[in-house]
């Protein structure tokens, strides 16, 4: 009998062990996860965020130094070259300035693309305060988990006939357009590119549709999947999508608007 005791404690003990062992293994994954989620929802936020706004201070100074050298020229500022060597008798005279182009013609010149992942314009949404860089595609590492928004290929630049339309992350890596469900019609979208601001008015929001739905992002918007939704006539629109609802990508959620004239 005391054999027999001492057997059950031994097993007794050894349950115990194994449950303890458990248990401490299912804490350190429950860490484990904890910090991959705070890392995912919360450093990759701050970090995404941070880079993005750096972009856009890089792309507001490049465009401002590209203006200030635009005024230099047609101010004159710049000494013209004679073509004359200075052993030359006498000085060659000036060469007149190239004319500034036209409203008209600057905005039928072709615009100048950036390369796939670089960022070419600023989004700005007054209303949520968001200031956002916007590149083209759609590649999640590439663009948008950067903290940008991205242009969907083949969809139309700025300011353009057809659909401008974007994409961005709703939650994590900068989450820009988290908060686009509380947009309203009249709501402005404003897009500034190299000198030039394009503003486009909400007027339309649709909720909830499948990912699939590439009508919403088509020159003339309208939902294939709720054809009750979007566009019937050709003109300049904008597209935001995302995914809803909020930490899911099941379903996404559109907002439309048009050009201001």
């Amino acid at each position: 009998m005391v054999v027999q005791g001492r057997g059950r404690r031994a097993r007794r003990a050894g349950l115990v062990g194994v449950l303890w062992a458990s248990a401490e293994l299912t804490v350190t994954v429950g860490v484990v996860v904890l910090l991959l989620v705070v890392h995912q929802v919360w450093w990759t936020n701050r970090q995404a965020a941070a880079a993005a706004q750096e972009q856009v201070r890089s792309l507001e100074q490049a465009w401002d130094q590209e203006r200030a050298r635009a005024l230099e020229r047609a101010s004159g500022d710049d000494p013209p070259s004679s073509g004359v060597p200075a052993s030359s008798p006498g000085p060659s005279p000036p060469s007149a300035p190239a004319p500034v182009p036209s409203e008209a013609a600057a905005a039928a010149a072709p615009r100048p693309r950036a390369e796939p992942s670089g960022a070419y314009a600023v989004l700005r949404i007054p209303r949520l305060g968001l200031v956002v860089p916007v590149a083209q595609g759609i590649d999640k590492r590439a663009v948008l988990d950067k903290g940008y928004v991205g242009q969907y290929p083949g969809t139309a630049g700025p300011g353009a006939q057809g659909n401008f339309a974007l994409a961005g992350h709703r939650n994590t890596h900068g989450e820009p357009f988290r908060y686009i469900n509380r947009l309203r019609a009249g709501d402005e979208l404003i897009v500034d590119m190299r000198g030039r601001r394009y503003t486009y008015v909400v007027g339309k929001v649709l909720s909830e549709t499948t990912e699939r739905d590439t009508g919403v992002i088509a020159p003339v918007p309208r939902s294939v999947v709720k054809p009750e939704h979007g566009y019937g006539e050709p003109g300049a629109y904008i597209t935001l999508t995302t995914c809803t609802p909020e930490y899911s990508s099941k379903y996404r959620l559109v907002v439309w608007g048009t050009l201001r004239p």
